[in-house]
């Protein structure tokens, strides 16, 4: 089976989020390409990468995919350069991300959806997340014992 290149460059940048610390050369690279992506994806030059299940046609963006797609690059190129010097602090650092990202795929439902459902579940989205980027930001580490 051969992969698109825009779904290698998501499952890189699914993959280098999830990493924490490693090689400063390969965190550079993660960030270029990530950068670059996010980039090209706000240009216009690549589409969203596609869902391959549902209703969208694999290989093709749909319009619903698009809404999304510059929310979803800032949340992976963030998620790409949150950092901490140990695994709780990447972890918090990482998580901030990921959830501003969440925040800001939800205001895109608010923003363009008519169904209330959708509507709802998005505000809830929002409130919490917020509430819950709010508590990382404010988290302390324990002390060494």
């Amino acid at each position: 089976m051969r992969l698109a290149p825009i779904a290698l460059t998501a499952l890189a940048l699914t993959l280098s989020a999830c990493e924490g610390g490693g090689d400063p050369v390969e965190q550079a690279l993660r960030d270029a390409a990530s950068e670059n992506h996010a980039a090209r994806v706000q240009d216009g030059t690549v589409s969203a990468p596609a869902h391959t299940g549902g209703h969208g046609t694999a290989g093709a963006a749909t319009p619903g995919d698009a809404a999304f797609a510059a929310s979803e690059a800032a949340m992976h190129t963030g998620m790409a350069r949150a950092s901490g010097e140990t695994v709780d602090e990447a972890y918090i650092a990482k998580m901030i991300e990921h959830h501003r990202g969440a925040v800001a795929m939800a205001e895109v439902a608010l923003r363009e959806s008519r169904d209330p459902e959708v509507r709802r579940m998005a505000q809830i989205v929002v409130d919490t997340q917020t509430r819950e980027i709010a508590e990382m930001q404010a988290w302390k580490p324990a002390p060494a014992n």
